[in-house]
C-alpha cells in the first residue's frame, strides 16, 4: 500500500509539475501575445491616422475630381453645340463633294465610253493593217507609200525620183538626185514574216529573220550600187517599221557578227522611219548647201558681167563728159562772138542817118530773129 502511495504521490508531483511547466509556457504565450496585441493595437492606430489622413486627400481630390468633372462637362456640352454646327457645315460640304463626284464619275463613265468606242476602232483597224499585211505584195506597197510620203516631206520633187530603172532594167523604190549628176539609191524591204515568227518559234525564227536580212542586204548590193552609173558607194536599205528595225539592230548572225554591221560591210545603210527622216533632213540641209554655193556662183558670175559692163559704161560715158564739155566750150565762145556782133551793129546803127534808121531797123530784126532761131 505505500508503495502505491508513493506511486500516486510522484504522479500527483508529475502531474503538478508538469502543470506548472504549461502555467508557465502559458503565461509567456500570453505575454508574447499581449505584446503582439500592444503592436497590432500601435499599427491599427497608425492605419486608423493613415486612413484619416487619407479620408482628407480623398475629399479633396474627390472635390478636385469634381470640379474638373464640371469643367468637362461644360466643355462637351460646348463641344457637342460646336460640333453640331461643325457637322451641320461638313453634311452641307459633303453633299457638296458628293454632287461633284457623281458628275465626275458621269464624265469617266462618258470617256470611258467613248475609250470603248475608240479602243473597238483600233482593233477594227489592227485587223485592217493585219489583212493589209498580210501579203509580201501589199506589205511592199506600204513600205514604198511611207518611203515617198517622207520624201515629199523632206525634199522638193526636183532632187528625187521614184522607181528609178537602171540600164540593166532593175528599178529601185526611190533615188535621191545629188551634186555631179550622183545619185543615192533607196530600196524598201519588210520581212515581217520572220518577225512575226520570232514570237512563237523563238531562236529558230530569229536565224531565218537573220538571213532574210542580211539576203536584202546582198540583193541591195548587187542591184542598186552601180558606180558606173553614177551611184554612190552605198545604198539604204529601208526597214518601215521600228519594231523590225529594233530587232535588226539587237541580232546577230552564227558567227557573232552584229546583223547592222553585216549590213555596213556591205555598203547598205539599215533606216527605219525615224532614222530615214533624220538622214533626209542632213541630205537636203546638203542640197540647199549646194543650191546656195550654185546661186553663189551665179550672182559672182553675174556680178564680174555687170562689173565688166559697167566698166565700158564708165568709158562711154567720160566720152560723153568730154563731148558736152567742148559743147559747152564752143556754144561759150560762140555766145561770145555773137555778142561782139550784136555790139557791132548797134554802133553801126546808132552811127546812121536818120533817113536811114527805119531801114536798118529791119537787118537788126532779122538779126535778133536769127539770134533766137540758132
Amino acid at each position: 500500500m505505500s508503495g502505491i502511495f508513493v506511486a500516486g504521490l510522484l504522479v500527483v508531483a508529475a502531474l503538478v509539475i508538469w502543470v506548472a511547466v504549461q502555467t508557465l509556457g502559458t503565461q509567456k504565450k500570453s505575454e508574447a501575445i499581449e505584446s503582439q496585441m500592444t503592436e497590432l493595437r500601435r499599427d491599427l492606430q497608425s492605419v486608423a491616422t493613415s486612413q484619416a489622413q487619407a479620408t482628407g486627400q480623398i475629399t479633396t481630390l474627390a472635390s478636385t475630381v469634381t470640379q474638373r468633372l464640371d469643367a468637362v462637362s461644360k466643355s462637351l456640352t460646348d463641344g457637342v453645340v460646336q460640333s453640331a454646327d461643325i457637322s451641320a457645315q461638313g453634311q452641307s460640304a459633303m453633299r457638296e463633294e458628293l454632287k461633284s463626284t457623281q458628275g465626275m464619275m458621269e464624265r469617266i463613265y462618258k470617256q470611258l465610253g467613248e475609250f470603248q468606242e475608240v479602243s473597238r476602232g483600233l482593233s477594227n483597224a489592227q485587223q485592217s493593217l493585219e489583212s493589209v499585211l498580210g501579203g509580201a505584195k501589199t506589205r511592199g506597197i506600204l513600205g514604198e507609200v511611207t518611203l515617198e510620203r517622207l520624201l515629199e516631206d523632206s525634199l522638193p520633187p526636183s532632187q528625187y525620183t521614184t522607181q528609178y530603172r537602171f540600164a540593166s532594167g532593175e528599178a529601185v523604190d526611190a533615188a535621191i538626185f545629188l551634186r555631179d549628176k550622183k545619185l543615192l539609191a533607196i530600196d524598201s524591204k519588210f520581212p515581217l514574216d520572220a518577225f512575226r515568227r520570232i514570237q512563237a518559234d523563238g531562236e529558230e525564227a530569229r536565224r531565218t529573220f537573220v538571213t532574210a536580212v542580211k539576203g536584202h542586204a546582198d540583193a541591195i548590193a548587187k542591184k542598186y550600187i552601180l558606180p558606173a552609173e553614177n551611184t554612190l558607194d552605198l545604198a539604204l536599205m529601208f526597214v518601215p517599221s521600228e519594231s523590225v528595225y529594233y530587232e535588226l539592230l539587237q541580232c546577230s548572225d552564227n558567227k557573232g557578227q552584229a546583223l547592222d554591221a553585216y549590213c555596213r560591210d556591205r555598203r547598205i545603210v539599215a533606216v527605219s522611219p525615224n532614222t530615214l527622216y533624220a538622214h533626209l533632213c542632213v541630205i537636203a540641209m546638203g542640197l540647199r548647201g549646194m543650191q546656195i554655193e550654185e546661186n553663189a556662183r551665179r550672182i559672182a558670175n553675174g556680178l564680174a558681167g555687170l562689173q565688166k559692163q559697167l566698166g565700158n559704161f564708165s568709158e562711154t560715158f567720160e566720152k560723153i563728159g568730154t563731148h558736152l564739155k567742148n559743147a559747152q566750150q564752143s556754144y561759150q565762145e560762140a555766145d561770145k562772138r555773137l555778142d561782139k556782133t550784136e555790139l557791132a551793129l548797134e554802133g553801126m546803127l546808132i552811127s546812121g542817118d536818120a533817113s536811114t534808121g527805119e531801114q536798118a531797123e529791119l537787118p537788126l530784126s532779122s538779126v535778133s530773129s536769127a539770134k533766137s532761131d540758132g
